[in-house]
């Protein structure tokens, strides 16, 4: 008899998660309700997916408003039904239209509009399919209405947001926030009546006693509506079923693919374990229906080489034959044993995981030909997030609806308060923003970092679609959804490396227009020059892709990695589970000592020898459920997919994991190994790399570690020029000056947007200087590339309309140094030259004018002042922030030294490059510090707890460090004792 459900879904206005509706349903004696949302469908699937550990008899529909003006609500009567109102949501959604007075007529759907609006609307004939609300308060009017004589139209409209007064009163404070005012001036109509709460069902027909049609036509209209969807191990397969004519013409055209491929992957290298392989996945990828995927990927990447695009493809997908054969990933399976059974088993619902990788410039086009291609019919979509209230946007949200000032709200978002000291505000925020936490409280609706949709049905046959800035029509609900449901998401993903790739090839051939044509793509070359290896084993990576950060810097050296199959590792190794488990400490001291790998379980051992019995990939979850507690594959895989947090928790997972300690004790396995292996599985599942994700992630590392050992110079441009990396961009001008080059500052004669190369020497672009308006670069290019170099500054200034402001920034960086006039000087021609201007708008002029030249006296200038100019405009000094300390530095070790003060206390001077703060196991803070020494080569310090609270060393600048140096595993650093920043000398 409840038509009106609201969920936590309805944004920024329910409080109650979907299946706590269930719970409550089931608590006060229904055995059926609606989840109608305002304007959103999110949780529908779940609640359907749910409703059937309850007993309860799920009804969907929609919630449609205007603002908080209930229009009417739509049921569902099926399937179809369903469809029918998301298209009309979606419709509604993407052209931003207000719902009319009057509800649509779509088929299979029940409207009920609510007394109050009736009476406003004086609508007075209704089709079949449309009702009338009633609620409580609505029984005594509504005898003496216009509506009175349709009684056989009325049923019971008793809505549900709340479970109790806290509810209510959040819900309050929610929209103070979506209406961005202050909760003192929310008013009633702005809000929920408060007894939008469950009522006990023999109670809510109480209410109707006098009104007996009431209820038969509430329980008729319930009756008619039957919603069905599959779920879990049951759900069917929802995706495109059919790429090309048919089924069969699909596999023809896969199979084709792959044999066609042979020569160009492996020439005349073809044995029978590569043709066991195809045939064995051809097989598989047919019984489980992934033809349709296999060949959509192809097409992705064909239009992608078509273009120029440069990609990666990783993801376990990166496990296949099949996949390497049709360039969807480079990764040669038989050269790394890669572990079938990841990427795909008979027991697998889901299709492998590809993530293809483009660059950022590239991938906005890749999404438009995979909708045009594929979405005309509306079977494409970006697939949704949740973006829930976390505690420091909760804070602010309520921290303005109470009133607080900024600082109070700045204090309690960062946590610097005393709980004990707050007033009655205060508390309030901290309450409610603990609360909407606890209740993991939607705020608005999100896109996925990169999965996109194509179904077999229309996308609104799940769900209704918002439409974005991207443009492409986005899923109401997440990944996790999707999948449970049958839907399984590409993965069309960007990153910066691919661009740095593809424009150093660019910058080679215009700077070194003599060079050999280089292949990229030629990786099996790359592995094996001692060139590159050298780099890697001496963890020289720079600005090289997924392996410059301090702390694989500091990996690599430990492991003393110079091939790929250790990269590959190293690459699993450094995510954050390996190192919370410990367990990469112990894959070290089993790397360095072989004799520690007998401390190694012999099953575990067996399973995984090429890591010494150390479960390093996410295959390795699956081995070891599988072959160690004897679990079937489909459950190792639950338990894999479950350690990603998204599943953990599910019924699904606890009855797996359940029977992993039952199978292991039954294997009369010990105890305490058993709970050690499932803590390893724990702490690391859900962040490790499938082998062929991380095989993937060292093919892109060779490639720009070949860049890098060739063409370094027109590397660090590349790298320049799309974002940097982990680094700020002032760390890759260090590096570029290492490798030999001259980095100037930006000059109006030389440079453009972005960084250029001539032979050694790299201009800065334009576009780094701070507050440069994009205008003015072009403006500057164009005056430029039409009459040639500037002459003076007058030149410059008769031939660019520009203000006196932008002209002070390229005078203040040095860009007219050309013209061998200091910049004071310069700066005071300028401004008496635009201050004489009849025309205060900047504009070109057509015709030379004569200036007269005045005698100025000297001005006196200096690096210091220079270097400060260059902190100001791009962020860094262009000399050595050494030269700016203001008093002399005492005498220090320089890093290549360290070797020779092993556990003993030393001075060093270090620039500060990046700090990284972490807890101890107990909870405190401590940090890891990474500076460049006076010779420009690093230091990695550790702050243990004592120093990390009593010294603070986050802000940049040059900082003197006292310490003992430590060397684990050939890794040198300093353990600090004290730090202190130097002072710099003044302007």
């Amino acid at each position: 008899m409840l038509l009106n459900c609201h969920s936590y879904f309805s944004l920024r206005y329910g409080m109650i998660p979907e299946e706590e509706l269930l719970k409550l349903c089931v608590l006060n004696n229904y055995n059926s309700i609606a989840l109608t949302d305002i304007n959103n469908t999110s949780g529908c699937l779940n609640f359907i997916r749910t409703a059937a550990k309850y007993d309860v008899k799920p009804i969907v529909g929609i919630d449609f408003r205007n603002g908080i003006q209930q229009q009417f609500i739509g049921l569902a009567k099926n399937n179809i039904g369903f469809q029918n109102l998301n298209s009309y949501l979606s419709k509604h959604s993407h052209e931003k239209l207000d719902f009319p007075d009057q509800a649509p007529p779509l088929e299979n759907v029940a409207f009920i509009y609510p007394f109050e609006q009736l009476v406003k609307t004086n609508k007075s004939e209704f089709s079949a399919d449309e009702y009338i609300g009633i609620t409580i308060k609505d029984l005594n009017r509504v005898r003496f209405s216009h509506l009175a004589n349709l009684e056989d139209k009325f049923v019971i409209l008793h809505p549900v947001s709340f479970r109790h007064k806290k509810d209510f009163s959040a819900h309050r404070l929610l929209r103070s926030i979506d209406e961005n005012t202050l909760l003192s001036k929310i008013s009633t109509f702005g809000t929920a009546d408060e007894t939008e709460q469950f009522i006990p069902a023999a109670t809510l027909k109480y209410h109707y006693k006098n009104f007996d049609s009431i209820v038969y036509n509430t329980e008729k209209l319930m009756d008619q509506c039957q919603i069905h969807f599959t779920f879990g191990d049951d759900r069917q397969h929802q995706n495109l079923k059919v790429y090309g004519e048919s089924e069969a013409d699909d596999y023809n055209r896969l199979r084709s693919l792959t044999y066609n491929a042979l020569g160009y992957r492996y020439g005349t290298d073809v044995n029978d374990p590569i043709f066991d392989r195809i045939s064995m996945e051809l097989d598989l990828i047919q019984k489980q229906n992934f033809i349709p995927f296999f060949l959509v990927n192809h097409d992705i990447v064909s239009y992608a080489r078509q273009k120029g695009y440069y990609y990666v493809g990783r993801g376990s997908g990166a496990n296949s034959i099949v996949a390497y054969l049709l360039s969807i990933t480079n990764v040669d399976p038989i050269e790394l044993d890669l572990y079938f059974e990841r990427f795909i088993n008979i027991h697998r619902k889901n299709p492998p995981d590809f993530d293809l990788d483009f660059s950022w410039k590239d991938r906005e086009d890749i999404t438009d030909y995979i909708f045009k291609k594929f979405g005309s019919k509306g079977q494409a979509a970006l697939l949704g997030t949740y973006s829930t209230f976390q505690h420091s946007a909760a804070v602010r949200e309520l921290g303005k609806v109470f009133g607080l000032p900024t600082y109070e709200i700045d204090a309690l978002s960062d946590g610097k308060y005393d709980p004990k000291k707050l007033d009655q505000l205060s508390a309030l925020v901290i309450k409610y923003a603990r609360y909407f936490q606890e209740n993991n409280q939607p705020n608005h609706l999100s896109i996925h970092a990169g999965g996109i949709l194509i179904s077999q049905r229309p996308i609104n046959y799940f769900s209704a679609t918002d439409l974005p800035p991207k443009g492409f029509p986005t899923t109401q609900f997440d990944m996790v959804i999707a999948e449970d449901v049958g839907l399984n998401k590409y993965d069309i993903l960007s990153q910066r490396g691919l661009a740095k790739i593809k424009e150093t090839l660019e910058i080679i051939k215009y700077n070194r227009p003599d060079a050999p044509e280089i292949d990229i793509d030629d990786v099996k070359k790359f592995k094996q020059d001692p060139k590159i290896n050298d780099l890697i084993k001496q963890a020289q990576c720079i600005g090289c892709f997924y392996v410059e950060s301090p702390a694989m810097r500091m990996l690599l050296k430990k492991l003393e990695v110079d091939n790929y199959l250790g990269l590959v590792a190293a690459s699993s190794i450094i995510r954050p589970g390996v190192a919370k488990s410990g367990m990469m400490r112990e894959y070290i001291l089993r790397h360095k000592d072989n004799d520690r790998t007998k401390d190694a379980h012999p099953v575990l051992l067996d399973l995984m020898p090429e890591t010494y019995g150390i479960m390093v990939y996410q295959e390795d979850v699956i081995k070891v459920a599988h072959y160690f507690a004897g679990l079937t594959l489909g459950e190792a895989d639950v338990i894999r997919r479950g350690m990603s947090g998204k599943f953990r928790g599910r019924d699904e997972f606890e009855q797996v994991k359940s029977k992993f300690f039952k199978n292991c004790k039954d294997r009369k396995y010990n105890p305490k190994i058993t709970e050690e292996i499932w803590a390893q599985i724990a702490s690391f599942a859900g962040y490790a790399f499938a082998k062929g994700h991380s095989a993937s992630y060292a093919v892109e590392s060779y490639q720009t570690l070949f860049l890098k050992a060739y063409y370094p110079l027109e590397f660090m441009v590349a790298v320049l020029n799309n974002g940097g990396g982990f680094y700020a961009p002032e760390l890759y001008v260090h590096e570029a000056r290492m490798m030999g080059a001259t980095v100037l500052a930006p000059c109006v004669n030389h440079s453009y947007a972005q960084a250029v190369i001539e032979g050694k020497d790299i201009y800065l672009g334009m576009q780094s200087l701070n507050e440069i308006e994009e205008k003015t670069i072009v403006k500057v290019l164009e005056a430029r590339q039409a009459e040639g170099p500037f002459t003076s500054l007058n030149n410059f200034l008769d031939r660019v309309a520009i203000s006196i402001e932008q002209l002070t920034i390229l005078i203040r960086i040095n860009a007219f140094r050309f013209t061998k006039i200091d910049k004071k000087t310069l700066l005071w021609k300028a401004h008496f030259r635009m201050n004489k201007a009849t025309n205060k708008v900047p504009q070109k002029q057509l015709f030379q004018i004569e200036i007269k030249d005045f005698d100025l006296p000297v001005f006196e200038t200096s690096p210091t002042d220079d270097a400060y100019d260059q902190i100001e405009l791009l962020g860094f000094p262009l000399c050595s922030p050494f030269d700016l300390v203001k008093n002399p530095m005492s005498r220090s070790v320089m890093s290549r030294d360290l070797h020779q003060y092993i556990n003993q206390d030393i001075i060093q001077y270090g620039y500060l490059v990046s700090v990284k703060n972490t807890r101890t196991s107990k909870g405190e803070r401590m940090q890891f510090g990474t500076f460049l020494d006076q010779e420009g080569n690093f230091i990695d310090t550790v702050h243990f707890p004592e120093v990390a609270a009593k010294y603070n060393f986050s802000n940049k600048g040059v900082y003197k460090i006292y310490g003992k140096v430590i060397d684990e595993f050939g890794f040198l650093s300093v353990e600090v004792t004290q730090i202190l920043r130097m002072d710099l000398a003044l302007r």
